[in-house]
């Protein structure tokens, strides 16, 4: 997957949490969690834009470890918001697929990034 189909999938989660954050405080009412999850969620291709744009190789790596904690984070609030039960478990499958997938690749150009650095 080259950077421009990851950043489109990253912006399309960030479209879905931000329908997320609309259900759960129109619907739920809730507004605490769902501002949680919007600034992880949204944060995880965020980070990975400012990535792609880095100044040094250090740089690059900061963002892509920052997008992933925010991936993961965003995991932890799904989890959260599940087991509230403010949220269905089919939006929890579905929303868990696409976070899973931005997290396993992001892990892996970590791993494949600082495999290459020890090489050298």
């Amino acid at each position: 997957m080259d950077k421009n189909e990851f950043l489109e999938k990253c912006i399309d989660f960030s479209v879905k949490i931000n329908g997320l954050r609309k259900y759960l405080r129109e619907m739920q009412h809730e507004y605490n969690n769902s501002d949680q999850i919007q600034r992880s969620g949204t944060s995880i291709g965020a980070n990975y834009s400012e990535a792609c744009n880095a100044v040094s190789k250090a740089d690059f790596m900061n963002k892509l470890a920052i997008a992933q904690k925010e991936a993961y984070e965003t995991i932890y609030w799904l989890k959260v918001l599940f087991r509230s039960e403010l949220i269905t478990k089919e939006q929890y499958d579905d929303l868990m697929k696409d976070v899973q997938s931005l997290h396993k690749i992001l892990s892996s150009s970590i791993a494949t990034l600082k495999e290459k650095d020890n090489k050298s």
